[in-house]
């Protein structure tokens, strides 16, 4: 059984403690470290003043690019998949030219 850790991480202006596997604690604070700064941003350029509006804003921002990266993801996978089929389909002609 691993070891699981006590840790608090503060995302506007709250306190959540959290209990987690030691191997979850960098990604953990990291994040929580994307959203404090993105709340920041947000904040200064829109003059939002709405914890929950601008927690929403940030909510929504991470998760467009996370949508943009299975996309693109999705993308690169099918574009790598035609060109694996090209490249098998080169190697079986110039087999089956060299066994004859």
């Amino acid at each position: 059984m691993s070891e699981r850790l006590k840790i608090k991480l503060s995302i506007g202006n709250r306190v959540y403690p959290l209990t987690i596997t030691p191997d979850q604690e960098e990604g953990l604070r990291t994040a929580a470290q994307k959203i404090e700064t993105t709340i920041k941003q947000f904040e200064k350029s829109y003059s939002v003043q709405d914890k929950q509006d601008v927690l929403a804003m940030c909510a929504l921002q991470f998760a467009t690019q996370n949508e943009q990266k299975t996309i693109d993801n999705t993308s690169l996978n099918e574009d790598l998949k035609l060109r694996l089929i090209a490249v098998d389909e080169l190697l079986d002609t110039h087999l089956n030219n060299n066994v004859l």
